[in-house]
């Protein structure tokens, strides 16, 4: 009889839901969220429908929103943190499943999650500034991690997102980071989170033109040790920063998880399955990922299979140079590609793989962000 592990459990039969719910579920340790609060809302939520998806999530966030301002007036700080802490998550959630981008409540969820978050910071005693990075005509959103730990000059970790949860929601990593010492900078690039949402910046695959203005704006923060900068990107963040990497030398070492040669190729072929799909036949889940793939590389839906050929990083990986690190999990959804990645560097390297003893096998360990945190940060101790 084959064995089954907590990875089989599904609490939706949509793949997105899923997954969303065990990253949020993930994410109760740090109080980011509440089993009972994220229970209730998927026990609302009508499959596939991204009316449901946005109200019910915005719903519980308005609701803690309001009991946090309750609890604001009232001076009780502590209560008005939490709350507002889970609030900004459940406003950001509700708009990773909602494809209608010129919606008002597209905005409205963003601003308000941005809002609540930077109550809680101001109510707690979490060490978090909001930080805008100058790109180009305008600015990436960020926030900077000062450990209260971190010596006079301390290392540097700069976090990289993924396509879907935002650079808060890597709490699992910069939190792990500012125990230990470390300093962190997280930001959403273009694509991602408020960059996309609010500024209007969609994807670019040279990812060294993103980097360099971060890098430079890290440099001019306080307790940083120049020579001791590391860089990490989780999910679609693992395929982008190889090429930052390759071009941007200031890094000592760099992190990806997982990792990728050739991520728009296999993200086009599907896409193409759903283009052959009559319409009429596809289920809502496969428009719903078409219309969101066009949405965040800025092109039309009849562009984005060419779109996203360009992110194809097989002609960088002999420049990369500084010590790497993959991390990958037997249940990765492209399981195979990151020890590809790995096999094809040329530089010093380590592979890092979770399988299910570790309880950490899911997408960047999502679900086991303890355990992830723990192997990681053991790695980063010794290299950075």
């Amino acid at each position: 009889m084959k064995t089954k592990h907590w990875t089989d459990i599904k609490f939706s039969k949509d793949i997105l839901t899923d997954a969303l719910t065990k990253h949020i579920l993930g994410l109760t340790q740090y109080g980011m969220a509440d089993f009972a609060e994220v229970m209730e809302v998927i026990s609302q939520v009508k499959k596939g429908d991204e009316e449901s998806w946005i109200n019910t999530w915005s719903s519980m966030a308005q609701k803690l929103k309001s009991r946090a301002e309750l609890a604001e007036k009232k001076s009780q700080k502590v209560t008005a943190s939490t709350a507002y802490l889970r609030a900004s998550t459940y406003f950001r959630v509700a708009t990773m499943y909602f494809g209608k981008i010129d919606d008002p409540r597209m905005k409205n969820c963003t601003i308000e999650s941005h809002n609540c978050y930077e109550k809680y910071l101001g109510l707690s005693e979490y060490p978090g500034k909001y930080v805008e990075i100058p790109y180009e005509n305008t600015y990436l959103p960020g926030h900077y991690y000062h450990s209260p730990i971190a010596k006079e000059k301390a290392p540097l970790l700069i976090i990289t997102p993924g396509r879907d949860t935002w650079a808060e929601d890597t709490r699992w990593v910069y939190d792990g980071a500012i125990k230990r010492g470390i300093n962190c900078l997280i930001y959403d690039g273009p694509g991602q989170g408020f960059a996309l949402r609010l500024g209007g910046l969609p994807f670019r695959p040279d990812w060294e033109n993103v980097m360099k203005p971060v890098v430079d704006f890290a440099l001019t923060l306080p307790g940083v040790d120049r020579n001791r900068i590391g860089l990490m990107g989780l999910s679609f963040g693992g395929f982008l920063i190889p090429r930052a990497v390759a071009f941007e030398k200031r890094i000592k070492l760099c992190i990806v998880d997982p990792g990728n040669i050739n991520w728009g190729g296999a993200i086009a072929e599907r896409l193409q399955v759903i283009k052959r799909t009559p319409k009429i036949f596809r289920p809502s889940f496969m428009n719903f990922m078409l219309q969101d793939y066009a949405w965040k590389q800025g092109v039309s839906e009849d562009e984005v299979i060419e779109e996203l050929k360009k992110y194809d990083n097989t002609s960088i990986l002999d420049k990369i140079t500084c010590r790497m690190l993959v991390m990958d999990g037997t249940k990765e959804p492209m399981f195979g590609e990151a020890k590809k990645f790995y096999d094809a560097l040329k530089c010093p390297k380590d592979y890092m793989l979770f399988d299910e003893d570790t309880t950490a096998q899911a997408h960047c360990q999502m679900g086991s962000y303890a355990t992830g945190t723990e192997y990681l940060f053991d790695w980063i101790s010794d290299n950075l």
